[in-house]
């Protein structure tokens, strides 16, 4: 089996679950609404589209590089790492998730497990499988969907973290974010 056929097999796992792990999650009691949430949506779908353009035959200047195998199979372990690092935040945050930006009763800051290494895990581990997968790819179609994906959920975490800050109280989200970096581990916190 190829690299090429295992990383896509982990994508196609990833979103199979995602979508069944959707019906494990409350009601909301509020949401961010369409109209705010329309513009991460529209650069997550056109960097996705742009992303998974399969990498296979591409030469001249859309190959950027190729990988070993040696090289490949990190990419592999990097993809599945970042799966499980989403997975385990999906399954900590519980009813609480949402794909949308929303509130849920009872909500709360989560500030435990891997939300007391970043503030949205979920969108790190995701970020890690992009990279890793573009890595793999070593297209210019690859990086610049990255890239987009990037921007995307960058734009979802800011209007979460706004929605959060309004919904939970200013003073405690706050808080956490002088506690806990953004997305990157360890990184660097709000001021």
């Amino acid at each position: 089996m190829s690299i090429a056929v295992i990383i896509a097999a982990l994508w196609i796992g990833f979103i199979v679950c995602w979508i069944a792990l959707a019906a494990w999650s409350s009601k909301a009691e509020k949401r961010a609404g369409l109209g705010s949430e329309l513009p991460y949506r529209i650069v997550l779908i056109l960097g996705a589209i742009v992303f998974f353009i399969p990498a296979h035959g591409y030469r001249g200047p859309l190959r950027l590089w190729l990988v070993t195998r040696a090289e490949a199979w990190i990419c592999v372990a990097l993809v599945a790492l970042g799966f499980a690092f989403s997975a385990w935040a999906r399954v900590y945050l519980g009813q609480l998730w949402s794909g949308s930006i929303t509130k849920k009763p009872d909500h709360r800051i989560v500030d435990t497990g891997p939300y007391g290494i970043v503030r949205h895990p979920i969108y790190t581990g995701i970020l890690l499988a992009v990279f890793a997968t573009a890595a793999a790819k070593g297209t210019v179609l690859g990086l610049i969907g990255a890239f987009l994906i990037t921007i995307g959920i960058w734009m979802k975490a800011r209007l979460e973290e706004r929605w959060l800050r309004q919904e939970l109280g200013a003073e405690a989200y706050d808080a956490y974010c002088r506690k806990v970096s953004m997305l990157i581990p360890f990184g660097p916190k709000a001021a």
